[in-house]
Formats: structure tokens, C-alpha cells, sequence
């Protein structure tokens, strides 16, 4: 079918950021087309390890258009997420590709033309939502490649009651490095060592049963210069000083390496307890591998079964939008929270900057700024010169549009 459009939105990534700017598109009347690579949504998540949960109370994962989900869970575990994100794709099924890979991306003729694995689109506007996370950013060290253990990234934890009884070195501490060793310590692995150059900025999970991250609302109003020494205190009076059990404080405060390099806050659920009773000794960091040896920056050598690396992730998006000016050294969008770039009309990123409420709840956020920013100028400019045919599937509103408005 040919239909004339003022605005035609291609959303790359049928994610959570994804499908909540699509919600929010189609609810303002704009087509949209969701290209994902994979064969069903919710793919990252179903990779993760079994006992996995977020570290977002359940209250901030709600997205547009859409329930609060159902799960009685305070955190969510990773099954109810995919099914969480599941039932929202069935709201958008007419409008996601699957087994589609973006393969290139330009500007031509006032409008973004995408080329895929099968075949080529056309918009106006192209919203980029494959994620801050999806690469897991695997380091190199020397004589790694012929270490007689076991070296893998986070990403592949698995199921922690695999670890018992093995010596293990988790490399880094931070969000994914706490979640990892939270689940070591509710298990019996024989040793654990902590590798790591700077300490985390962490918090507990919950105070007196209530959950720390339900202030995040109130957080997220706290003048900038206030959150380093708010959230040093905190980690203090709860933790007191985890320098004497070998944790060393970052240069930056947890709140300006939130802000400044998008490293969030670790939430701990018995790592810090693990720590202080010896379970787990924080080690320099690795710096080298030999046949069956790790390496430190003292100079110590460690003999692990497993070397666990929570090194963090890299959105990987150098590939498409490197030569557009859009990203920024790290390879991170300059305009992250959906703001138009202002190089490149009409293109978009959500998704890439994580907030106190949480993904869900920036994917929100961002949706809405997107849509909005898109109707307006739609609005103004009925016809405009980048009005053309454009081929296109019949849009449908998505079923759970209405609860929206």
C-alpha cells in the first residue's frame, strides 16, 4: 500500500526503549516500522543468567501505554521481564520485522534511507534503541589466550550454584560485578577474590525492608553538587568504611560517575556482609594470565578455576553512525534521552543514559520527548518538502494505545 506521509518513523531495536517510542508514535498518529535483528523480542534478557533480577523496584518498570507488570517481586526477576516485554510487543506485532539487521544508514533526500539484510526503508525520522548494553566490552590481557581456566564475561554468570567449591576471580565491582558476587555469596564457592583498581559506589538494596530505590524520584531532584557527598554518607552509615576491608573509593563520587561516565550505583544483597566475614579478599587488578595463574598489579599470583569479568558493555554503535557526528569519543550518542541530533535531523537515540528511576522509566521519558518533538513539527509543516509517497504497510494502532491517553 502507498499512503502519502509528512512523518515516517523507523525505530531500530525492538527493545524496551524501542517499542515505548513506537507506543508513543503511533499514539500521535505517526507510522512507525520496528526493525529487529533477532527472531523474537527480549533476546538480551533471556540470555542472562536464570537468577537474574533488576535492580529497579518493580514500581518504575512500567512502560507507556501499558501495566504496571504483575509479578509480586520488588526487583523482577529475568523470566518476568521477558514475559513483561513480550505482552508489550503483541501490542505492536504489526509493526515489528523480525530477522532484520541494519546494514548501513545515510541521509538522501531529506529523509534517512536504511539498507537491510532485507531490503531498504525510507522515514523521515529514525529512532536508534538497540541499547547502552549490547556488547559485553571483554578486556585483553597478555597470556590470556593460553590460561588453563575458565575466563567469561558476566554476561554468561549462568547459574550460581555452578561455582561451588571453585575458586573464583570476579574482575570489577561494579553493577553487574556486585550482582555477580551478591549471588556468590548466597552460595559456597570454595574462594573468592575481587579484583578491582577502584571500589564501587554502593548501596543497600533495602532499609528495614523498604526499598532504597523507591526514592529515586526524590534522588533524581537533588541538586548535582549535592549527590556525591549524600550518597558518600549513605554508603558510610550503612557500610561504614569498606576501606579497611581493602575496597578503595573511587576518584569520583557515585553520583557524578552516574552522571559523568553512566556508571550506576551496585546495590548490595551480601557481597559487603561476605567481605567483612573474609568470604571475599578485594585484590589489586589483573594485569596478566599465565598457564594457570592470574597476575595482579602487586605482583601477586592467584590460581582461579573461573576468571568472571563484570567489565561492563559498549553500545557497539560506531558501525552506523561513527561518520555522522552523532557520538561522542566512548562511542555513546551526544544526544542520548532523545533529543533531535542537532547534526542529523530527524535522528534520534533513546535508551543510552541511565537515570535514578531506571530504564523503564527513561525508555518513558524519552518516548514521549521523541513522539512529541515528531507530532509538533509534523503539525507545523503539513507539507512540507520532505513530503513524498512512501511505501509502507497499513499502520494499526497498537491495542493498549488507548490507555495512554
Amino acid at each position: 500500500m502507498t499512503i502519502p506521509l509528512t512523518a515516517h518513523a523507523i525505530v531500530i531495536g525492538a527493545g524496551l526503549s524501542g517499542m515505548a517510542a513506537a507506543t508513543e508514535l503511533l499514539k500521535r498518529g505517526v507510522p512507525v516500522t520496528i526493525l529487529e535483528a533477532s527472531n523474537r523480542v527480549a533476546d538480551p534478557w533471556r540470555a542472562r543468567h536464570p537468577r537474574l533480577r533488576l535492580n529497579i523496584h518493580r514500581h518504575f518498570t512500567r512502560l507507556p501505554g501499558h501495566h504496571e507488570p504483575r509479578a509480586k517481586d520488588r526487583f523482577l526477576p529475568r523470566d518476568a521481564v521477558v514475559d513483561y516485554l513480550g505482552d508489550y510487543a503483541d501490542g505492536l506485532k504489526d509493526h515489528i520485522v523480525f530477522n532484520t539487521s541494519v546494514l548501513s544508514v545515510r541521509r538522501e533526500g531529506g529523509l534517512w534511507q536504511v539498507d537491510t539484510n532485507n531490503g531498504s526503508y525510507s522515514c523521515t525520522d529514525l529512532v536508534v534503541a538497540t541499547g547502552r548494553e549490547k556488547v559485553p566490552d571483554m578486556p585483553v590481557w597478555p597470556g590470556m589466550e593460553d590460561f588453563g581456566g575458565k575466563v567469561i564475561h558476566a554476561a554468561d554468570f549462568g547459574d550460581p550454584s555452578d561455582y561451588d567449591g571453585k575458586n573464583i576471580v570476579v574482575v570489577g565491582a561494579g553493577n553487574s560485578g556486585s550482582d555477580v558476587l551478591n549471588h556468590l555469596s548466597r552460595n559456597n564457592p570454595a574462594r573468592v577474590w575481587v579484583a578491582v583498581r577502584y571500589g564501587p559506589s554502593i548501596l543497600p538494596s533495602k532499609i528495614l525492608g523498604f526499598s532504597l530505590q523507591r526514592m529515586a524520584n526524590l534522588f533524581a531532584r537533588f541538586p548535582k553538587w549535592s549527590l556525591d557527598p549524600v550518597f558518600g554518607f549513605m554508603q558510610w552509615t550503612f557500610f561504614g568504611n569498606l576501606r579497611r576491608h581493602g575496597l578503595p573509593r573511587h576518584k569520583l563520587g557515585g553520583g557524578s560517575r552516574m552522571l559523568k561516565d553512566g556508571v550506576t550505583f551496585a546495590l548490595d544483597d551480601g557481597f559487603v556482609a561476605a567481605l567483612k566475614a573474609g568470604r571475599f579478599e578485594v585484590v589489586p587488578q589483573v594485569v596478566g594470565f599465565g598457564d594457570y595463574t592470574v597476575e595482579l598489579a602487586n605482583g601477586r599470583k592467584l590460581r582461579p578455576d573461573v576468571v568472571i569479568c563484570a567489565t561492563g558493555y559498549r553500545p557497539d554503535l560506531e558501525r552506523l553512525f561513527g561518520e555522522l557526528g552523532a557520538l561522542d569519543a566512548k562511542g555513546y550518542p551526544l544526544h542520548p534521552m532523545g533529543q533531535e541530533d542537532v547534526n542529523n535531523p530527524g535522528l534520534w537515540f533513546t535508551g543510552y543514559t541511565p537515570v535514578f528511576q531506571g530504564f523503564f522509566h527513561a525508555a518513558g521519558v524519552c518516548a514521549v520527548r521523541i513522539a512529541a518533538l515528531v507530532a509538533a513539527r509534523t503539525a507545523k509543516a503539513p507539507n512540507a518538502p520532505h513530503q513524498r509517497q512512501v511505501a509502507h504497510r497499513p499502520q494499526i494502532q497498537p491495542r493498549f494505545a488507548k490507555r495512554a491517553e
